[in-house]
């Protein structure tokens, strides 16, 4: 078995990042470490390197990677699989908590940020709605439909019911692309008139409709067809 103590100390990447800091570390050596060994005739670089490279270098490809996916890999088990998929969502967590900060919501971009955690690395459509007060402010994120690749049913029933239990005064609208295709479809634009439609009958206006995918997003607002 190739361990990281056996390696010459100048190629040992726990070693590397305590004596010259996280910047020095290639994607490479910082998977190694999470997976800490190897198998006969293979290091845990070796393995970092596979792993990396059947996901073409790209991190946000590997951060949908799931349990069983890493387990393909031989010198890969359970344990380490599920401790490279805890470090990937923990990363994830991260971004999540950065977001909480911005409770009022005053643009499309800090509706994005508030809502890009819940969407991330999804590879199915997921339909979101946030709640706000009279100041913008968040008063609650909640899910509102899980669906397929191509499409979730968001039913406005469920969304105005929780509107009017938070005793909201506005919301915002998101789903996902996992495509990465950001121009709505007719369907989402039939369902967000629908929406604002009934939203103004109640005295709930509807301030903005998001379609996210993994590195950006699109505005009903911002392109002013709310």
């Amino acid at each position: 078995m190739f361990t990281i103590k056996s390696w010459a100390e100048n190629e040992r990447p726990r070693e590397k990042l305590m004596n010259n800091g996280r910047t020095s570390m290639s994607d490479t050596e910082l998977l190694a470490i999470l997976i800490g060994s190897g198998v006969k005739g293979v290091s845990a670089v070796e393995l970092s390197r596979q792993i990396l490279a059947d996901s073409n270098h790209d991190l946000f490809t590997l951060s949908k990677r799931s349990i069983q996916y890493f387990k393909k890999f031989k010198g890969i088990g359970d344990a380490k699989a599920i401790t490279i998929y805890a470090a990937l969502e923990l990363g994830r967590r991260r971004s999540s908590v950065v977001k909480k900060a911005i409770n009022q919501v005053r643009s499309s971009q800090e509706s994005y940020s508030r809502f890009y955690p819940s969407f991330a690395d999804l590879e199915h459509e997921e339909f979101y709605s946030m709640y706000l007060n009279r100041a913008n402010e968040i008063i609650s994120i909640e899910q509102i439909s899980k669906g397929g690749r191509s499409g979730t049913v968001a039913d406005g029933k469920v969304i105005f019911e929780k509107a009017l239990e938070l005793k909201a005064t506005g919301l915002i609208i998101a789903h996902n692309h996992p495509s990465g295709q950001l121009r709505p479809s007719q369907a989402d634009v039939n369902l967000t008139n629908s929406l604002v439609k009934f939203g103004r009958m109640i005295d709930l206006q509807i301030l903005d409709h998001l379609i996210i995918s993994d590195d950006n997003y699109f505005s009903f607002a911002d392109e002013g067809i709310l």
